[in-house]
């Protein structure tokens, strides 16, 4: 039994009992981490609000027999814009639906959890096109993952092959650096597509809020 600081951001976050809530997080020490909030719904709480979805931060955590509770929080990112914006908050949750399909317990997952904030801040500011956003995520994730090949083995060719090896190649923090044509858009989409199919055993519901779909 002890305390642990990790950095994380909140995935899932779901009432328990009158007051708690039981939150999953994205960290980047301890892969995902489900905990308990006490008192996490109750007003004048420490915890209310910082234990929302797409909170990111600082969690400490103490570690019971048997699970974890999130005993504070110092929180660096709301991303409150995505709560503006019912659109713009269903690639939000996308992105954490994702991210909970790949991510594991005691995992090193500090490469997923700043892909996801990334996306989430290109989301929020609002300067690219979130289909793109959401499109390099897919491409970026799976590669991560080891579920995506060389950009030269997808049979890309031209500006989509160019666009293909920035994505899996650029630093994670130069990502939403870059706007395309259409046409280079829907060849990433065509692409993303196809591998998703391939690798991925689910579908995902809040793929059923995007109005691009």
């Amino acid at each position: 039994m002890a305390n642990r600081t990790v950095t994380g951001l909140v995935m899932m976050s779901s009432p328990i009992g009158e007051a708690d809530l039981r939150v999953v997080l994205l960290t980047k020490e301890m892969g995902k981490v489900a905990a308990f909030a006490r008192g996490a719904r109750r007003p004048g709480n420490g915890l209310m609000g910082r234990t929302s979805a797409f909170a990111f931060g600082r969690f400490e955590l103490y570690q019971g027999r048997d699970s974890f509770t999130v005993r504070s929080a110092d929180i660096h990112n709301y991303f409150r814009e995505l709560a503006l914006d019912y659109r713009l908050a269903g690639y939000g949750f996308y992105f954490l639906e994702f991210a909970d399909y790949y991510a594991h317990e005691n995992t090193d997952e500090a490469a997923m959890l700043g892909l996801v904030y990334q996306s989430l801040r290109a989301l929020s500011k609002g300067t690219i096109p979130p289909l793109l956003i959401r499109r390099v995520f897919e491409l970026r994730a799976m590669d991560i993952h080891g579920e995506f090949p060389a950009p030269e083995e997808t049979g890309a060719q031209g500006d989509t092959l160019y666009t293909l090896r920035y994505i899996v190649a650029s630093p994670i923090q130069k990502l939403y650096t870059f706007r395309t044509s259409e046409q280079v858009l829907n060849g990433l989409g065509e692409i993303s597509d196809a591998y998703m199919k391939q690798n991925i055993d689910r579908k995902f519901k809040s793929l059923e809020l995007l109005t691009d779909e």
